[in-house]
């Protein structure tokens, strides 16, 4: 069996010199290649390796993560497959960071799940993906995952195989019931109604100072998930509404049980019939969040409030 050539390690760095060192060497051997080279890291970060490169860094695609990233399910479909399928038979370099010390607990295990599912939606296609972790500031916890999502390993002594590289286990790991809300709006909705649910998540945006388009955003998360709730849920579902730390929050939840990974990860063709209702979902939110099991899926949705 050939090789995959798809290459993802973890980036293990525990200075800025380091963390320089090793992201330009990527990037520079990559543009000798030939290869397409992007970098999605944090704005900070960003700095230090477009410093570094100087005018080379003219030849790369530099995305801030903090804000391509902010929703971590929002990564695969919009930042790397974004990229490497405008370079179709080309193998890519991207440097992708999109964990930092100031990701809440909901963002961190849902970054947690992204880095997993990269493995899965690369397979068998050119590529590598090479991701920063700072050793200074991530919790072991955060730096024992990075070896359980990443079959490969460096830092500045060297590159060596992952011993403990479990990538369905975090994805599982991640996969857990949410807490409840102190306190929320609720809405049992069918075909007769959603069009109820859209109005009440848009009266508690809009009482939290949501307007304009980030208003439609949310109407249509909404219906989104409605609509998947009515096609493979069951046929009804239940939408709840509340605010928690300066976010608006709209879940719905119903019968049904997501058994593909990817949904709402991959890339649609606008051209294509068929559902692509998580992915707008994950591509408008500012986090998402989904616990499924059989016969029972909750999503959440979030919104960063617009005050």
């Amino acid at each position: 069996m050939p090789a995959d050539p798809f290459h993802h390690p973890a980036l293990l760095y525990r200075s800025d010199g380091e963390y320089v060192a090793a992201t330009t060497a990527f990037v520079t051997d990559g543009l000798a290649a030939g290869d397409p080279v992007a970098v999605a890291v944090p704005s900070a970060r960003l700095a230090l390796i477009e410093g570094s490169l100087g005018a080379a860094a003219r030849d790369v695609l530099m995305l801030d993560m903090t804000e391509a990233g902010r929703n971590p399910g929002r990564i695969i479909p919009a930042v790397l497959r974004g990229f490497a399928d405008r370079h179709p038979g080309r193998h890519v370099r991207i440097i992708g960071e999109p964990i930092w010390p100031e990701r809440t607990r909901d963002e961190y295990a849902a970054c947690a799940q992204h880095e997993a599912l990269i493995n899965l939606s690369f397979a068998g296609r050119p590529a590598t993906i090479m991701c920063p972790y700072d050793v200074r500031t991530l919790s072991d916890e955060v730096i024992g995952e990075a070896a359980r999502t990443h079959p490969v390993l460096r830092d500045a002594s060297g590159t060596w195989t992952s011993a403990d590289y479990a990538p369905e286990q975090v994805v599982e790991g991640h996969n857990r019931p949410f807490d409840e809300p102190e306190s929320c709006v609720s809405l049992h909705f069918d075909s007769s109604n959603l069009s109820s649910a859209r109005a009440l998540a848009a009266r508690e945006a809009a009482a939290l100072g949501f307007t304009g388009d980030r208003l439609d955003d949310i109407r249509l998360t909404v219906a989104e998930l409605g609509a998947n709730s009515l096609d493979h849920g069951g046929g009804a579902g239940l939408l709840r509404v509340w605010q928690a730390d300066g976010r608006l929050v709209c879940e719905v939840s119903d019968r049904g049980h997501i058994t593909d990974p990817l949904v709402g990860r991959r890339p649609v063709d606008p051209r294509q019939s068929g559902s692509r209702g998580l992915l707008i979902v994950n591509l408008l939110s500012d986090l998402v969040r989904v616990h499924t099991r059989p016969g029972a899926t909750t999503v959440r949705a979030y919104f960063d409030s617009a005050s």
